[in-house]
């Protein structure tokens, strides 16, 4: 059977973002069968509409890397409430032209890391909502919100809270089973 190829995107520009440490420790955790490679929004532009038809380079290849992949782990932080400026400047991005997005029927499963309590709650939510208009089948359970993440991570950035490690593991789990299971997914096309 081949590999399953997940993307994780990782919804922050910052240089120590947790959400960063969250996906590369979500790499050590990935289950057998699988490869989780990353990007990062670095370099997209501001989305623009009069620009659509003429993508810029980084644009189309976000939309290409996300073609690729059986499957997308988002990893948000949380600005204000909601998901961050770069993370639906690139959704968008992705979506457009009409009728050309690259999210459709991909599955996807959310996790976030803030150094708040709640550990990105909001903004996982309003992200759930973006992922429906985009028509994309997303994982329910578990709910992985890194709260407090300044003591969960290492000063190099090693994810060292066992529970949230498991919590990452059983939730990449679930996103290669809806992988396998998605009728609509790259694996079932080919």
């Amino acid at each position: 059977m081949d590999e399953i190829k997940i993307l994780g995107i990782v919804g922050s520009l910052r240089k120590g973002s947790y959400n960063h440490f969250a996906l590369k420790a979500a790499q050590e955790l990935v289950p057998d069968g699988a490869v989780l490679s990353l990007v990062e929004l670095h370099g997209i532009p501001v989305f623009d509409q009069d620009t659509e038809m003429a993508m810029p380079a980084a644009v189309l290849e976000f939309k290409r890397r996300i073609l690729a992949a059986d499957a997308i782990l988002f990893a948000t932080p949380e600005y204000n409430y909601s998901v961050s400026g770069v993370l639906k400047n690139a959704i968008d991005w992705a979506s457009r032209p009409y009728g050309e997005s690259a999210w459709t029927g991909k599955p996807a499963a959310v996790m976030g890391a803030s150094t708040g309590s709640l550990g990105t709650a909001r903004a996982q939510y309003h992200l759930r909502q973006i992922l429906v208009t985009l028509d994309m089948p997303v994982v329910n359970q578990p709910e992985v919100m890194i709260g407090n993440a300044a003591l969960r991570f290492d000063p190099g950035g090693k994810l060292t809270d066992e529970p949230t490690r498991q919590q990452i593991q059983t939730l990449l789990g679930a996103l290669v089973q809806l992988a396998k299971n998605s009728p609509r997914s790259t694996r079932q096309a080919t």
